[in-house]
């Protein structure tokens, strides 16, 4: 059979990616920079009123799900495209089994430590210390100063008494910390953990798999359909133990999704044809399993992380990638998301751009006019600002102010 030059061209791109650090798989660049732009202007617009329902979340009553409800599943996936391109190079490089978990841990305690004081952010009282913008502000500088990617011509003694001074800001928040009600004040609590947090966990687990393994496609589907099991026999309730760090498996499904449909794409490079009947048949059955258990496992629910929501969006993100794939990585188009480029090679910068944006409107006393607040006026400013700090998040890219874990 011959092969066309797109093919050609395909292949080399992505061998290229598996061999060098330096390249980029850049349909899961593409992916993960719109998934970042709307991740800001979902949480953004959900301070926004008389907005269309299914722009938002919705209720944990309410067996169905909205725009919203589908994004941040998508960035679990995402995470676990990425897993087997990044813990792959090390295992190419031959570096050891303790080098490669401790690098995992660590990849997984900074994401922990955000969340754990991101959700902590949700119950501060106003009876603390210090208000709520400051202490906002000062744990996202915090996390700036410990975790930039700071350049090799930096100091030594420099960049430690930098994350030296980082760390001990956020000790000195978490002792000044107080949260709930004003009669009933509390420290600081683990409760759902945040975003960050479940990412770290999902990621932790996730990447211990795969390193386990050491990648290999039949033992990966295999631990990814017993983390579903876990994660339909909890919400059908047939599964009654609460395993420590899995839970009820949710998010730990999404991620190990996208390590399979990582894995298989790489397998498939090879045989082109292959990959858009494979990846449109499992995109299509996940999406019809989860309106299977639908009924016997709580319904469609994001707040309830129920299986028929893993799998929809778990199929609907696999039908989004097989796009990215054909646009970005066959045809080359990449020009059209070059203004979000960030969103995909500087992510956690542009997700911790919003608690700086934010806490310095409220300190500045900054407030927009009511038309910004309310119907399509309040959906084009939370657009707007998701651009505006995704791009200023390239901008500080470029400046080398960069977090990288």
């Amino acid at each position: 059979m011959r092969t066309s030059p797109t093919h050609a061209l395909c292949v080399n791109r992505i061998t290229l990616f598996m061999t060098n650090k330096t390249q980029r798989l850049y349909s899961i660049d593409a992916f993960r920079a719109i998934t970042m732009l709307l991740m800001i202007f979902v949480n953004d617009v959900s301070s926004v009123s008389h907005i269309p329902s299914w722009i938002g979340h919705v209720s944990a009553d309410t067996d169905g799900m909205g725009f919203a409800d589908t994004v941040f599943p998508s960035f679990l996936f995402i995470v676990g495209l990425s897993l087997p391109h990044a813990i792959g190079y090390r295992l190419k490089k031959q570096q050891s089994f303790l080098s490669i978990a401790s690098h995992i841990f660590l990849r997984s305690l900074a994401l922990i430590v955000m969340g754990f004081f991101h959700v902590n952010l949700e119950s501060y009282n106003d009876a603390a210390v210090l208000p709520y913008p400051v202490w906002e502000l000062v744990i996202t500088v915090a996390f700036f100063l410990i975790w930039l990617d700071y350049p090799d011509t930096l100091s030594r003694k420099l960049r430690y008494s930098l994350i030296g001074v980082g760390i001990a800001a956020l000790v000195a928040m978490a002792w000044l910390y107080k949260g709930g009600e004003p009669g009933h004040p509390h420290w600081m609590e683990q409760s759902w953990g945040g975003i960050l947090g479940i990412i770290g966990w999902a990621y932790l687990v996730s990447a211990l798999v795969f390193l386990l393994v050491r990648g290999q496609f039949g033992w990966l589907l295999g631990a990814t359909f017993l983390f579903l099991a876990i994660n339909i026999g909890t919400h059908g309730g047939w599964w009654h133990v609460q395993l420590p760090v899995i839970g009820d498996a949710s998010a730990i499904v999404l991620v190990m999704g996208g390590t399979v449909i990582s894995v298989c794409y790489s397998r498939l490079l090879a045989q082109q044809r292959l990959v858009w009947p494979v990846l449109t048949i499992a995109g299509v059955i996940a999406i019809v399993l989860g309106f299977i258990v639908r009924p016997y496992t709580g319904g469609i629910s994001k707040i309830g992380a129920t299986p028929a929501w893993v799998l929809i969006c778990g199929g609907i993100s696999i039908l989004v990638f097989e796009l990215l794939i054909y646009v970005v990585d066959v045809c080359g188009k990449t020009r059209w998301y070059r203004l979000i480029r960030s969103g995909g090679t500087a992510t956690l910068t542009c997700y911790l751009m919003p608690y700086l944006f934010y806490s310095l409107m409220m300190l500045a006393g900054i407030s927009l006019p009511a038309w910004f607040n309310t119907g399509i006026g309040g959906i084009l400013r939370s657009f707007a600002i998701a651009l505006l700090l995704i791009m200023l998040a390239g901008w500080m890219e470029k400046k080398h102010l960069k977090l990288k874990i």
